[in-house]
């Protein structure tokens, strides 16, 4: 197949919506061209282009000699067949949320507003669109100070806001957890809204630009947040968090979670469900995480399901029900016989469905998953006690 160079374009800008092969990587895929601009520095045209098949987080801005010219369709639209697949490629994930609502989600967030942030020593290219002021809208960075998550549009800004007012070496809040991790210390800060609110609006914000469909930012009251650290010399780095509402009447125990890209792959995401299990533990309680869960966030919340199961299964002899297992874990019922059945444990013998451990299941995700995410409980501060309890005794409105 011949390509198009730049030289042979038409003076004509391409159509929105138009679907045409486009350069990704070392091959071509099909992607829709979602919004345009004019390069201030160049004067050519420049693209966001939606890959057909991939995550949003994927979406970019490409210029014209990345696209084949000549694969483009007269009116830019994709077959019934395609689009059908389209859709159900993209959206299975959602879970509750219905096609309406996302479709109106995707049309005001269809292109990111900020392409990179720098986060204490790391640099990270962003994924979604995150709803920042105004004023940030021209930015193509931003700076944050990683420890009361102020920005600025410019790094000499946070430079003289590191040197000259934040004081701060940790995220506000209380110390809830720590635990020693080689030559350093993991720790987990708890932090109120009605105490922190700029912190964690600002927390939000900084999470919708690697969350796709995340839209709490500015309704921060009924919720906790969990911030998890690397503790060095030099301070409490973050490394992620979790919320989890105050008073949950559908036993969620976690709302949203964000490992930063910069430490994703290092088992923080487990980890942070972990502790989440640990509190629902403490407050006598079953949890579950808020649904639709994202496409991440089930990656590692079955990981971590199926491996706190099969230690279970692994070491019990005998029969043992699924509300046994409930009680155990403090995983709802439901949970466990999804993830049984995701991991094809559960077999159908003598007229009764049992559950069945292969022997290469159990060496798959127990005996060499080797988990650096396990909760310690005396890691738990002796001071923490559930929120439940912290404000069982308050007068109402206090």
């Amino acid at each position: 197949m011949v390509r198009a160079s730049a030289n042979q374009q038409n003076p004509k800008p391409l159509e929105l919506g138009a679907k045409l092969l486009c350069r990704w990587r070392d091959t071509y895929r099909t992607c829709e061209v979602i919004e345009r601009k004019i390069d201030e520095d160049t004067g050519e045209w420049q693209y966001y282009v939606h890959y057909e098949g991939f995550n949003r987080r994927l979406d970019e801005w490409v210029p014209l000699d990345r696209f084949d010219l000549g694969s483009v369709s007269e009116e830019g639209k994709m077959t019934r067949t395609s689009k059908r697949k389209f859709d159900h490629e993209e959206h299975e994930e959602e879970g509750e949320l219905d096609l309406a609502t996302l479709k109106e989600h995707e049309e005001a967030t269809k292109v990111k507003n900020i392409n990179r942030i720098v986060f204490g020593k790391f640099q990270m290219e962003t994924w979604y669109f995150s709803p920042y002021p105004k004023e940030t809208a021209r930015a193509d960075v931003l700076y944050f100070c990683e420890f009361d998550l102020n920005y600025f549009t410019r790094r000499e800004q946070l430079e003289r806001y590191l040197n000259t007012k934040c004081k701060r070496f940790h995220p506000p809040g209380d110390e809830v957890y720590r635990e020693k991790k080689g030559d350093n210390y993991i720790s987990i800060f708890e932090v109120d809204p009605s105490y922190q609110r700029i912190f964690c609006e600002n927390l939000c914000l900084l999470a919708k630009l690697f969350l796709d469909h995340k839209t709490l930012y500015y309704d921060v009251e009924p919720f906790l947040f969990y911030i998890i650290t690397e503790v060095d010399c030099n301070g409490a780095h973050m490394v992620g968090y979790f919320s989890k509402e105050k008073h949950s009447s559908e036993e969620y125990n976690l709302a949203c979670i964000l490992t930063l890209p910069c430490y994703q792959r290092k088992g923080y995401g487990k980890l942070m469900i972990a502790f989440s299990y640990e509190l629902s533990r403490r407050e006598g309680k079953l949890g579950t995480p808020e649904r639709p869960i994202s496409d991440l966030g089930l990656v590692s919340y079955r990981s971590y399901w199926v491996y706190a199961l099969l230690e279970i299964l692994h070491k019990h002899r005998g029969s043992i029900s699924i509300a046994e297992l409930s009680d155990m874990t403090k995983f709802r019922a439901d949970d466990i016989v999804k993830t049984l059945q995701a991991f094809n444990l559960i077999r159908y013998f003598g007229g009764q469905h049992s559950i069945y451990v292969s022997p290469k299941t159990l060496e798959t995700y127990y005996t060499n998953a080797k988990p650096n995410w396990v909760i310690n409980p005396n890691g738990v501060s002796p001071n923490y006690k559930p929120y439940s309890e912290r404000t069982k005794h308050k007068p109402s409105g206090s």
